[in-house]
């Protein structure tokens, strides 16, 4: 058989062309990603880089970024329970969505909640009061540990007791691993830091924080115990 050379020739041009190009875009896209400014709400830890390549792991929960981040945060604390029972691990056996919602809009009576975990059907909805979209990443960490404990229509003061103290832990335990997330400017992060201070007010135990479940008006009507919490 004969070789056309120009004809070899030219399509080895073709090839080398086409892998410089694809090379060309790819580096251009991480070019792009590593040039991005890492919002002040993530740790610096989470770059451009870094989100895109975890997108993947978080992406059924819902469409905000910054929920990625925060149950990211959660693999490295008490609360990686709360990250996987998110994930799919809980007793609808789905991804729980998450989103921030105006809670008022639900009803009045949510209106100045800060979290709300929602059952429809056989569905577990996490909303967060919109206020809160620009709290940090670790601040909503806690808050989700706290919520992902929620998983049905029952309620308790066991169960808040049990849900308040993870949310205490798992934000002393993220400002060891990311104090930058102590931003003190969002509201959400004072009230993590009041939890924080009971907890160490009771030397690490419920002690002082189920006294404020016990105190809390917003509780006046729920039972002792419920599915999964009965001991207070």
């Amino acid at each position: 058989m004969k070789l056309d050379l120009r004809k070899l020739t030219a399509k080895l041009l073709v090839g080398i062309f086409l892998s410089v190009n694809i090379a060309s875009c790819v580096f251009a896209e991480n070019e792009d990603l590593t040039s991005q400014i890492v919002p002040k709400q993530y740790p610096a830890k989470y770059t451009p880089v870094y989100i895109k390549q975890i997108t993947p792991n978080y992406k059924s929960v819902g469409n905000d970024e910054i929920f990625y981040v925060a149950l990211d945060i959660l693999k490295e604390t008490t609360g990686m329970f709360s990250r996987n029972a998110i994930l799919g691990n809980n007793l609808s056996q789905k991804p729980v969505k998450i989103e921030f919602r105006d809670l008022g809009q639900i009803s009045a009576d949510y209106a100045t909640f800060d979290a709300l975990g929602w059952k429809k059907g056989k569905k577990l909805y996490i909303y967060i009061n919109q206020k809160h979209r620009n709290a940090p990443a670790g601040a909503l960490a806690a808050l989700l540990s706290h919520e992902a404990l929620h998983q049905d229509e029952f309620n308790s003061l066991a169960e808040e007791t049990y849900a308040w103290t993870m949310e205490a832990v798992v934000w002393d335990e993220i400002l060891k691993l990311y104090p930058e997330s102590n931003d003190e400017s969002s509201s959400l992060v004072k009230r993590e830091n009041t939890l924080k201070k009971l907890l160490e007010k009771g030397n690490y135990t419920n002690k002082y924080i189920k006294k404020s479940v016990m105190q809390n008006s917003g509780y006046k009507n729920l039972p002792s115990y419920s599915p999964g919490f009965e001991d207070l």
